[in-house]
């Protein structure tokens, strides 16, 4: 019998047995095991498709900033910074940078990096959009086959661009003068490329450019090409008048370095890259005859060389034959005199032809026989002397000429090394010794004895010029005396003067009325005169009837008949 319930128990349904199911899947679990499909191909992808990671190495990490300095290559983002920090040894930065795939290429032993920032230079300015977007790491892709993850960066951005078309060549010059980085290169004035660095040479004995010539430029520079510094304006004064000759405005501003291929030469092939080349300072230094032969001689001076220096000129007459190459100072530890030992280098090429020193055949001829015409020169009175080149800035050089009048010297030539060209005197040394002998001639005047001489004529003649005064002032009442007292009496008289001249005036006209030709008195004269005439014309009759007959006085006229 079933069992009943309980009365007051709850009515609860009957528990009945289920057999038990085998396992099946549901459609839950479809989502994770999607989801995780998903992450992992996400994740294979990404891993495939990461880029190299790379580091850059700088010394300093201004303008760098992790998670935002993008790298770029011509302009095209490829890369960003993720980290910075310092390097081990602490004397610079490193960034780890991430690039993309397609930059995997890029990455090869001569591959360059560089933060692009605001810059100006001789060139011009650059990096301008970074005021605005801020700093970014720029890339320049080598030629290498060799790959490589470690760079170090560097300061500035490079001035070419490694696949820029065009060639490097190298400039050797003794300073850096107004050469920058940018500075442009010339050719016929027409800009043709830059300067892209500036280097020191070891020891310090000069300086290396390397400088790149845009194509199709390059072709122009040849094995004898010359070089020239062509900043500022190149000023000459000749015989034509003044020239002045500039590259350009920038040239003058910013400088400038000019080239051109040597006079006389033939056609020639292209300049190899990276080919050596001297910087010479100017045009004319630049397309200058070399010298061939060259004499050192020694010249021993007196007096001061201040004013001269090395380089000076060594002059011939107004042809330069040489320049100064040293100046020193010598004692005598006997006598304690100085003396002014100054070196030149003489290059008897110059005068080739003209029968001076050199001829054309001075190549060839021997150190002795070049002394030997020199010793000639001397005896005839070749001297050296120091003169003035500019009166303002009081620089001198050395002129080389004949003075018949020079004492004589014995000169030894082969005696010493280098052989000794005699000299004289200056021109400025000279007045200055005339002004010394002028001043020491004075001092040997007794000027004390002359100013009291001079003191004593001084008083002497104030003591006339007071006489004088005195003599002025009784002159001046003199004077007045004669202007109260006497010119009265002088006006009557003058008065009573004046009417007797009058009178006789007067009278001086009626004598010229009386003796004027056609007046009665002059008429009555004439006659009068004429009557007088006769009368003694008959008178001079008569005395000579008498002389030749004296007894008529006494028997009267002879030869009277009677009628």
């Amino acid at each position: 019998m079933a069992d009943r319930p309980e009365p007051g128990a709850p009515d609860l349904p009957e528990a009945v047995a289920v057999p038990r199911r085998r396992f099946a899947p549901q459609l839950i679990w479809l989502v994770p095991i999607v989801a995780v499909l998903v992450g992992g191909w996400l994740a294979v992808k990404a891993v495939l498709e990461r880029g190299p990671v790379i580091t850059i190495t700088f010394k300093t990490a201004e303008g760098l900033e992790a998670g935002k300095t993008k790298i770029k290559y011509k302009d095209v983002e490829i890369g960003v910074v993720k980290t910075v920090s310092l390097s081990p040894d602490r004397k610079g930065v490193v960034a780890t940078a991430e690039l993309s795939k397609e930059a995997e290429s890029f990455l090869v032993e001569d591959t360059r990096f560089f933060v692009v920032r605001p810059r100006v230079t001789a060139g011009g300015v650059s990096g301008l959009g970074t005021l605005l977007a801020g700093p970014y790491i720029g890339i320049d892709i080598g030629k290498s086959k060799q790959t490589r993850r470690d760079f170090v960066g560097l300061e500035v951005a490079p001035m070419v661009a490694s696949d820029q078309p065009g060639r490097r060549f190298i400039l050797r010059a003794g300073e850096l003068g107004s050469i920058d980085v940018g500075t442009p290169i010339f050719f016929r004035k027409v800009s043709v490329g830059q300067v892209i660095t500036e280097e020191l040479d070891k020891g310090g004995t000069g300086v290396t450019f390397t400088i790149f010539v845009n194509n199709p430029y390059d072709q122009y520079i040849t094995p004898s090409t010359r070089f020239w510094n062509a900043s500022g304006i190149d000023v000459s004064l000749g015989a034509a008048g003044l020239e002045i000759r500039t590259e350009s405005l920038v040239s003058i501003l910013v400088g400038g370095i000019a080239f051109e291929a040597a006079p006389d030469t033939g056609p020639e092939p292209p300049a190899a890259a990276n080919t050596e080349f001297m910087l010479f300072l100017s045009r004319a230094e630049a397309f200058r005859t070399p010298d061939r032969v060259v004499d050192t001689y020694l010249l021993v001076f007196d007096g001061s060389v201040r004013g001269l220096s090395v380089g000076a000129p060594l002059d011939f007459r107004g042809v330069t034959i040489g320049e100064v190459v040293k100046i020193g100072v010598a004692v005598d530890p006997k006598t304690f005199a100085f003396t002014m030992p100054v070196l030149v280098k003489l290059f008897p090429e110059r005068l080739a032809g003209r029968q001076f020193i050199g001829t054309k055949a001075t190549v060839s001829e021997s150190p002795a026989v070049r002394l030997s015409r020199v010793k000639q020169l001397i005896d005839k009175g070749l001297r050296a002397q120091l003169r003035s080149g500019n009166l303002l800035t009081g620089q001198l050089y050395v002129a080389l000429d004949f003075f018949p009048d020079a004492p004589k010297v014995k000169s030894d030539l082969t005696a010493k090394k280098p052989p000794e060209i005699p000299t004289i005197p200056g021109t400025f040394e000279e007045l200055q010794n005339n002004l010394a002998n002028v001043v020491k001639k004075l001092d040997k005047l007794q000027i004390e004895e002359i100013g009291a001489d001079t003191r004593k004529l001084i008083a002497s003649l104030d003591e006339t010029l007071k006489s004088v005064d005195t003599l002025l002032q009784g002159a001046d009442t003199l004077v007045k005396r004669v202007d109260s007292d006497l010119m009265p009496d002088l006006r009557r008289a003058l008065d009573t003067a004046g009417r007797a001249l009058d009178t006789a005036g007067a009278t001086l006209n009626s004598a010229n009325a009386v003796l004027a030709s056609e007046s009665p008195l002059q008429s009555d004269l004439r006659q009068t005169l004429m009557e007088v005439n006769r009368t003694l014309a008959a008178i001079r009759a008569l005395a000579d009837s008498l002389e030749r007959h004296p007894e008529s006085l006494i028997r009267g006229k002879q030869g009277a008949a009677s009628p």
